[in-house]
C-alpha cells in the first residue's frame, strides 16, 4: 500500500474511535455481535436505535411502549424510564406490526422468538447469577420418546461440578418449570440457572442437585388444548378448575415419563426427600398442583411468582386438593419444605393472588419460607433471586 493512503486510513480509524466514544451508554450484553443498539445508560434507562428510512411509525416496547422519533437520516430513536436491572423482553411496532429487533439476540418468550435485554446491576448485587472463577456444572439436552404423549419431548438438564468425576456420588433433584408463554430453555438461557447453582455451590451455600426443565405442556394424542380464559365474567374458581384440567397431562409426563427417565439414566437418591418441584409463575401452580397430589412423590415445593390457588379466596383445608391441609401437623411433620417468594412490585392482580394464598397458609397452619424481592416484579431478576433462596434451603 502507498504511503499517502496512511494519512487517510488513520483519520478513518481516528474518526471512528471519536464516534464510538461519543456514544451515551454502552451495548447491552444481549445485543446481536457488533451491535451498537440497544445501549444501556448510567441511569437505566435504555436508548434504542434503528434505521428505517421508509417507516411511518416506530415504536419499542419494554414495560410500555415507547414510541421512536425520526431524525433526516431515516434513524428512529426512542429512550425507556429507567428499568429494573435484569433480564426484559422487548420488541417493536413497525407501521403497526410486531417484530423483532434485528439488533438483538432472540429468547422464547412471550409465546414466541422475542428480542430480549440484559440491564446489569450496580455493584456486586448481580455477581450470583454472573459466570465466576468457580468449578462448574454443565446444561444438558436430552430428548426422549414419551409414553403420554406418544411423541418425542425434550428437557435441559444441570448437573453439577465434579459430576461426572465422581461417579459414586448420587444427587437430589428439583423439576424447576418457566412461566407461561416460555420453554425448557427458559431457566438455562434467561434464569441462568447454571451460574447460579456453581456459585452457590462453590461458596458452600447449596447443597449439590440435578435440575429438570422440561416443557411445561403436553397433550394426549387427540387430546384438544383447554384454553386459558381469564376476563371479569371468569370466576376463580373456574379459572382454577381449567388450570387442573389443563396441566393433567403434563403432570402425566413428570409422573410417567420424566421422574422414572430420570433415576433410571442419572444417579440420583430415589426417594422424596430427595426430589422438589418448583416453578416460575404458570410453574409455580404447576409445582403445587404436582407437588400437594404427589407426596409420596415430593417432599419440598416451591412457587416462584406462582401459586398454588388463584384469586383472594380462603381455602377451604378439608377439600383443597383433597385435604391435604386438612390436618396441618401432619402436613408439615410430612413435608420438608415448602417455599414461597414473589416480587413487591409484581401486577396489583397478581400481588392481590400472591398475599392471600400466603395469608392462606398461614391462616390454615402451614409451615412455608416466605420470601419477598425487593423493588422487583414479574421479572427474571425476581426468579433468580427466588431460585437462590429456594436452593440453599434445598435438601439441607
Amino acid at each position: 500500500m502507498k504511503k499517502r493512503y496512511f494519512p487517510i486510513l488513520l483519520a478513518l480509524a481516528a474518526a471512528h474511535l471519536s464516534f464510538a466514544e461519543a456514544l451515551p451508554g454502552t451495548p447491552a450484553s444481549t445485543n446481536a455481535p457488533g451491535a451498537d443498539y440497544p445501549r444501556i445508560l448510567s441511569d437505566n434507562r435504555i436508548l434504542f436505535q434503528i434505521e428505517a428510512p421508509n417507516a411511518q411509525t416506530i415504536a419499542f416496547h419494554t414495560d410500555k411502549t415507547y414510541p421512536a422519533s425520526k431524525d433526516d437520516k431515516g434513524i428512529w430513536t426512542a429512550t425507556t424510564d429507567p428499568q429494573v436491572p435484569g433480564f426484559h423482553y422487548y420488541w417493536l411496532v413497525i407501521d403497526d406490526v410486531r417484530v423483532n429487533d434485528p439488533a438483538s439476540e432472540t429468547f422464547y418468550g412471550t409465546g414466541k422468538q422475542t428480542s430480549g435485554i440484559e440491564v446489569p446491576e450496580s455493584g456486586d448485587a448481580g455477581a450470583y447469577y454472573q459466570t465466576q472463577n468457580v468449578p462448574h456444572g454443565e446444561i444438558r439436552e436430552r430428548w426422549y420418546h414419551s409414553s403420554v404423549t406418544e411423541g418425542p419431548r425434550r428437557f435441559f438438564l444441570y448437573t453439577p461440578p465434579g459430576y461426572d468425576q465422581s461417579p459414586d456420588t448420587r444427587y437430589p433433584v428439583l423439576f424447576l418449570q418457566h412461566g407461561g408463554g416460555e420453554d425448557e430453555r427458559a431457566w438455562p438461557i434467561q434464569g441462568r440457572v447454571a451460574n447460579i447453582m456453581d456459585n452457590l455451590i462453590a461458596a458452600g451455600e447449596a447443597e449439590p442437585m440435578l435440575f429438570v426443565m422440561e416443557r411445561g405442556y403436553a397433550l394426549r394424542p387427540g387430546e384438544e388444548p383447554i384454553p386459558f380464559r381469564m376476563g371479569p365474567d371468569v370466576s376463580m374458581e373456574e379459572l382454577n378448575r381449567q388450570m387442573l384440567k389443563r396441566f393433567a397431562s403434563f403432570e402425566a409426563v413428570i409422573l410417567e415419563d420424566v421422574i422414572p427417565l430420570i433415576d433410571a439414566k442419572y444417579r440420583t437418591i430415589p426417594d422424596r426427600h430427595h426430589r422438589a418441584i418448583a416453578g416460575f409463575s404458570m410453574g409455580g401452580f404447576q409445582a403445587y398442583m404436582i407437588g400437594l397430589q404427589n407426596l409420596d412423590t415430593f417432599a419440598s415445593i416451591g412457587g416462584l411468582s406462582g401459586t398454588g390457588h388463584f384469586g383472594t379466596a380462603d381455602i377451604d383445608p378439608e377439600t383443597y386438593y383433597g385435604g391435604v391441609f386438612a390436618d396441618p401437623d401432619a402436613f408439615n411433620e410430612k413435608m420438608d419444605l415448602m417455599f414461597f417468594g414473589h416480587g413487591t412490585h409484581e401486577p396489583e392482580r397478581m400481588m392481590d393472588g400472591f398475599n392471600a394464598f400466603h395469608a392462606n397458609l398461614t391462616r390454615v397452619g402451614i409451615d412455608h419460607v416466605y420470601f419477598k424481592s425487593e423493588g422487583t416484579g414479574h421479572e427474571w431478576l425476581t426468579e433468580r433471586r427466588n431460585l437462590r433462596e429456594l436452593a440453599k434451603r434445598l435438601f439441607k
